[in-house]
Order: structure tokens, then sequence, then C-alpha cells
């Protein structure tokens, strides 16, 4: 019996390879005969040219500047850089909330808290934020002041900032 499966697998096997495939080796041997593909030529490299860099005597600019105002220049506004700072002047002024006023002997203070949630009164004169903002007026919902800033020329000019009153 076992003779016989292997005898019947060899026959069958043999059968397969017979000669009624020539169409399809025929097809096979012709299929690339008409095609011919076009391959574009490659572009042409443009030689490398060199850079010098000559500009060492520029400032860099991703080096940060520190500003000098030299005597007799600029606009004459300067702040007062010997005056002892205040202690809301070590904080941005964006970071403080006015979340309060207070009147005592027609004296009006605002109720400033800082980060640490730690609060602090102030009034017209005293100092707030890194830019040497000065109070000028307080009101019932806000606090304005006067900041005295650099610019890049180094020339000192005053702009406005204002805190208002934070309800929670």
């Amino acid at each position: 019996m076992k003779y016989f499966i292997v005898a019947l697998a060899i026959s069958s096997l043999s059968a397969c390879s017979g000669a009624g495939h020539d169409d399809l080796k025929e097809f096979v041997k012709n299929a690339g005969n008409n095609s011919r593909g076009k391959v574009e030529p490659l572009p042409e490299m443009k030689p490398y040219e060199a850079f010098t860099y000559n500009a060492f005597d520029l400032p860099d600019p991703f080096k940060p500047r520190k500003l000098t105002l030299k005597i007799g220049e600029g606009n004459g506004l300067q702040p007062d850089l010997n005056r002892p700072r205040e202690l809301l002047e070590s904080f941005a002024l964006e970071s403080l909330k006015m979340v309060g006023v207070l009147k005592r002997k027609n004296k009006i203070y605002a109720v400033i808290q800082t980060p640490g949630h730690i609060i602090y009164t102030v009034t017209v004169g005293n100092y707030l934020g890194q830019n040497f903002g000065k109070v000028v007026s307080i009101t019932d919902t806000e606090v304005k002041l006067k900041e005295t800033v650099q610019d890049s020329a180094g020339d000192w000019a005053e702009r406005d900032g204002a805190l208002t009153l934070q309800e929670q």
C-alpha cells in the first residue's frame, strides 16, 4: 500500500511538468520587448562656494547685551538708581494682584497680593514691579502707575501701567 501511494504521487507530479505551458513561456519571453523606460538624466550639481564670515566687529545677536548709558546722552529721564528698593519691586507687575482698597484718615491704600499669597498695602508714591513703577493714583477698582523702562538705544521712557481689582 505504501508503494502504491508513492507511485501515485510521483505520477501526479510528472503530469504537472508537461509541455502545456508553452504559451505562458512565450508570453513571459516577449512581455518586455515593447516597453522601453525613459530615465531622466540626473540634475547638474552646482559647485560648492565657500562663504567667509566677515562680521566679527558686529555684536553677536545671540548674546545678551548690557545697556550702558553714557553721560551727556539720552533724554534726561532716568529713575533714581540709588533709591532703596521696596519689597514689591522684586515681583513682576503681572504677578501681583490688587485684591482690595482701604481708606484710613482720608488716605487711600491698595491691598496687593503677591504670588506667595502675602498681603501688602501701598499708597500713592510707593513702587511696584520690576520696571520702577511708581503708584500715581488709587481708585476703588484700579492702581495706576508710571513705569520707567530703558529701550534698546539706552534711553529711558515712561509708560503707563495698572493693576485692576481681582474679585474672587
